[in-house]
């Protein structure tokens, strides 16, 4: 690289409005922005991640001593009859 390249002023960052897109690009963009194609299936599989989540959270719950206790003791005393 030159010194006259590293002083060179920056080229002026050039934006495109909606209206100069060409008229193909416009309607690919929006078949593109339209398009839910797996959508349905992403949030399935983000529904089943949380709930497999959930269950594996409830079996480390569930195999503590404490409620393990809690439990027994209300087995227990609903089928206790007095």
């Amino acid at each position: 690289m030159s010194d006259s390249t590293l002083n060179a002023p920056a080229a002026p960052a050039r934006t495109t409005s909606p209206e100069r897109l060409p008229r193909l690009t416009m309607r690919r963009a929006r078949t593109l922005y339209d398009d839910e194609t797996g959508a349905a299936t992403a949030e399935y599989a983000i529904a089943t991640m949380a709930a497999v989540a959930f269950a594996g959270l409830l079996v480390i719950i569930m195999r503590s001593d404490e409620v393990r206790g809690i439990l027994t003791d209300l087995v227990r005393r609903a089928l206790t009859v007095q």
